[in-house]
């Protein structure tokens, strides 16, 4: 399975027997619920929102919307809400969380709560998955979120997480592009290096179900012209699922370039917790909120 738009990811989750059901963590914010309430009317999900009720409830009517009395929780702050959200996920009871008007250092404080929060073990990184007019298939750079100077081994981390998230979208063996500036190893280049070592990881078996190819360039990764001209042989080139980047300011760069300049759309959430977390900017549109919820019910 490969998906060329959002538009097939969109399809395939209107498939599902079950809808997948989502907390909105402080909620009175109204382009999350317009994108939240577009989600369910596509069901893509159902919504449990917390946060203050009576502000919930005037948005609702203000947007003409209607959700059940059990569905909106009541919190006392900001801070409950989000532990009232991670409360919701581990007992099941929610397959996902959105952000909402809550600061993400609040939101994360109760996701990663060493007694009560959703920590796997292994580090949160987060994904973008965009749908870009000159390419021929959805593509993620990851992280340009989270992990703002990862080491080899969370590099190996920030792979698995977006390998897993991948295979449960339905792929079967996702191609990885650990991004550099040039595609030789260069010792005064520790990215190259870092892309080396992993590249070997996944030829030992270290790092599974997928394909990895580094160092390599972006023009290399992106276009097999480039590639050919300069010689490079690879089953990633021209066909990269995943973007790795060295930090996260190559990532975000990379992320609001493509986005700005090329006329993609995305969608993004943190995974590497017990449930996706979809985490958007204040500044995302209700379009790229609505994509992250598809993008999060995608999962099997």
């Amino acid at each position: 399975m490969v998906y060329k738009s959002f538009e097939e990811l969109i399809e395939k989750v209107q498939k599902h027997e079950i809808v997948k059901k989502v907390a909105v963590v402080v909620a009175d914010d109204e382009h999350t619920l317009e994108a939240v309430f577009k989600a369910k009317e596509d069901k893509i999900v159902e919504p449990i929102l917390i946060g203050c009720k009576e502000k919930i409830k005037d948005i609702l009517i203000k947007l003409n919307e209607a959700l059940d009395d059990d569905a909106i929780i009541d919190a006392a702050d900001d801070s409950e809400a989000a532990r009232k959200a991670v409360e919701l996920a581990n007992s099941s009871k929610v397959d996902f969380i959105m952000k909402g008007k809550i600061q993400t250092a609040d939101l994360l404080k109760a996701v990663v709560d060493k007694e009560k929060g959703l920590q796997t073990g292994r580090v949160m990184s987060h994904i973008v998955i965009h749908e870009i007019p000159t390419y021929h298939k959805l593509l993620a750079v990851t992280d340009g979120g989270m992990m703002m100077y990862p080491n080899v081994q969370q590099k190996k981390q920030i792979i698995e997480n977006a390998v897993e998230t991948y295979i449960a979208m339905g792929y079967e063996k996702p191609k990885v592009a650990v991004l550099t500036a040039v595609e030789k190893v260069n010792p005064k280049m520790p990215e190259t290096v870092d892309a080396d070592e992993l590249k070997k990881m996944n030829i030992n078996g270290e790092i599974k179900d997928c394909i990895v190819e580094g160092p390599i360039s972006y023009d290399l990764t992106m276009s097999k012209e480039s590639a050919k001209i300069k010689g490079f042989k690879s089953e990633v080139t021209g066909e990269a699922d995943i973007l790795i980047v060295p930090n996260i300011t190559a990532g975000n760069i990379l992320g609001k370039a493509l986005i700005y300049t090329a006329n993609a759309k995305m969608a993004g959430f943190i995974v590497g917790a017990k449930v996706p977390i979809v985490l958007t900017s204040r500044g995302s549109t209700s379009e790229e909120k609505y994509l992250s919820l598809v993008l999060s019910a995608s999962l099997k």
